[in-house]
Order: C-alpha cells, then sequence, then structure tokens
C-alpha cells in the first residue's frame, strides 16, 4: 500500500505532498502553490481528487491526483457560499459538504460525474459557528456542530442532496462545550465529538432501535491541575477503533485514549507533547502512524503508535508551510 501525506498552508499558501513509507519517514513529492489561503482538506471516496477548501475568495479547487505518486494537478473549481471551515463529502462521493463558521451555515456541493465539483445544492443557515459536517457512516445522517450554541444539528441527506432536519433535530452538550468536530467506531454505533471550548470529548450512542441519541460519557482531554485557557481543535480515530486521539492547541499536546471493544468507553492513557498550537493532524490508512501539524512551529511530525495503548513515539519532523491547519491522507 502506498500512501500519500498531504499538508495545507494558509499562511503561505501551500499543499505539501509527502510520501509517507512504511518505516514512517516522509519524503516530499511536490509543493503547490495555491490560489488563496488554502485550508480544510478532503480525499474523494474514490481517491481520484483532492478537495480544498480556499478563502479570502470562497471556493472549493479540486486536484486530480496522480496514482503513481500522489503529486497534484488542478482540475476544477466552484464558489462557496461562506468562509470554509471544514470539508468533507457524503460516502458515495455524490455531495461535498462546506460548513462555515463565519457564515454560520453549511452548504451542499453537488460533485458531477467527473468528480468535479458544481452547483451549490442546498444551504442552511442560522447554524452559529458552524465548524464541520460529518456524514454517518450508513450516508444518511450529516452531524453538523454548531459551537457557539453548543447543539449538533443532524439533518437527513436526501438523494437529491437536500438537507432534511430530523426528528429530534439536533443534540446539545453541556454550556460551554463548543462541539467541533466529529469522528465515528468502525462499528458504526458511536461517534465522538472533541469539544473546543471545554477541551472534552464526548461519546454518543447510536444505536437505539427509536434512533434516540445519547452521550454516554464525557472526558476531560486535559493533564491534571492544567489551568489555562482551553482550546481544543481535532480529533480521529484508528482504522481499527482501538485508539483516539484528540489535541489541544494552548497546551500543544495529543491526548491518547483506548476505546472498549464495543466503542462505548474511552479510557485516558497518556499526553503527548507536539508540535506547537497544533490545528490538525490525521492518522494514517495503516493505524501505524499519526501525522501532526503546528501553526506556530511550520512542522510536521510523523508518530508510530505504539501497543495495546495506542501511545506515540516521535519518528521525525519536517518542515512544511507557514502556519499548517490540516492534514490528510491517501492510500493507493
Amino acid at each position: 500500500m502506498k500512501q500519500t501525506v498531504y499538508t495545507a498552508s494558509p499562511e503561505s499558501q501551500q499543499i505539501h505532498v509527502w510520501t509517507l513509507h512504511a518505516s514512517g519517514e516522509m519524503t516530499l513529492v511536490q509543493v503547490v502553490d495555491a490560489p488563496g489561503q488554502v485550508q480544510p482538506m478532503v480525499i474523494s471516496p474514490d481517491k481520484r481528487f483532492l478537495y480544498v477548501g480556499v478563502r479570502p475568495e470562497f471556493r472549493v479547487i479540486a486536484y486530480r491526483i496522480t496514482p503513481d505518486d500522489g503529486s497534484l494537478t488542478e482540475a476544477g473549481v466552484a464558489p462557496l457560499p461562506g468562509s470554509p471551515t471544514h470539508i468533507s463529502t457524503d460516502r458515495k462521493g455524490r455531495f461535498l459538504f462546506s460548513a462555515s463558521y463565519n457564515a454560520a451555515n453549511v452548504a451542499v456541493i453537488s460533485l458531477e460525474n467527473d468528480g468535479l465539483p458544481g452547483e451549490t445544492v442546498d444551504v442552511v443557515e442560522g447554524l452559529e459557528g458552524c465548524h464541520s459536517a460529518n456524514i454517518s457512516p450508513d450516508n444518511r445522517t450529516l452531524w453538523t456542530p454548531a459551537l457557539k450554541q453548543d447543539r449538533i444539528c443532524l439533518f437527513t441527506l436526501s438523494d437529491d442532496g437536500k438537507l432534511v432536519a430530523q426528528n429530534p433535530a439536533e443534540v446539545n452538550t453541556v454550556e460551554g462545550a463548543g462541539p467541533r468536530h466529529i469522528v465515528f467506531h468502525p462499528n458504526q454505533q458511536y461517534a465522538y465529538c472533541v469539544n473546543e471550548l471545554n477541551s472534552s470529548v464526548d461519546v454518543w450512542e447510536l444505536r437505539d432501535p427509536h434512533g434516540k441519541i445519547e452521550c454516554v460519557q464525557t472526558l476531560d482531554i486535559m493533564p491534571p491541575g492544567f489551568s489555562d485557557t482551553r482550546w481544543a481543535a481535532d480529533i480521529h480515530i484508528t482504522p481499527d477503533g482501538r485508539h483516539l486521539y484528540a489535541c489541544d492547541r494552548t497546551a500543544s499536546i495529543i491526548t491518547v485514549f483506548s476505546v472498549s471493544e464495543d466503542g462505548s468507553v474511552l479510557s485516558i492513557e497518556g499526553y503527548q507533547p507536539t508540535e506547537t498550537q497544533p490545528r490538525g493532524f490525521n492518522v494514517d490508512h495503516s493505524g501505524k502512524y499519526l501525522i501532526a501539524v503546528g501553526q506556530k512551529s511550520h512542522h510536521a511530525a510523523v508518530y508510530k503508535i505504539n501497543g495495546e495503548q495506542g501511545l506515540l513515539e516521535e519518528k521525525g519532523r519536517y518542515a512544511v508551510g507557514q502556519g499548517p491547519m490540516w492534514v490528510v491522507v491517501n492510500a493507493h
């Protein structure tokens, strides 16, 4: 399996393309100079395209991925109805979702048969602090955190790309949590949400036969005695569902969790110091490596995921662009 790592650095308007070797070493393949501040990225389900959200002219750019080395060629562009904070796709590659914190909306963009972004199909307004759009494993429900409202809005994705509010239309976090990013357990029965403002992770149970969604656990991601401002950012789970990771930018740490076999219980295993102000990270497709970027260090670090606890061992650091914010990994 070949793997390619992409890092987005908005301050220098660059995408760095890296080969991730089986040893954990990375070698640079390409530096793409983008037409704007590149921030959120997502790879198409068929692995043919890298979609990138750009500001200040709000657009999504589709880059065609060269199968051999993962290098990028610009293939298409489409406007967005708000500054892209987070982008994702549905699991069939028919629609792209763009969440906008500043515009307080989530938009659905059609992906044409050739994979290129097209028209805006739907826009839902009034989601204050909208920070991500996360499609459920069954491709039916879009989980959309509204950070400033301490709620996660739930929409059914229709066949034509329209978003229909479910009943209930939302679940609520505790006051002041600030829900931000979400990942799902491979068994499709649990979702994990990192909360920015109180630096916690909520475990949401999805398996109720009547569709009820319940928060069954909340864990603080900060070390005991931490008293500074809390500023959590990102969350990811290993492909086998055994290890979960969440980061905080003030403390510049990645918190390591083990996950119970059924996905219902998290246990803190440790705290890994990492790059300064870690805005984004990701786990590779083998589940052996984690790659994190520091907004203030302008570097990417590669960690080996070790043992039953999933603790992290640094394997190398690499200079990237200025102010890196996003990491995605493609397997091809």
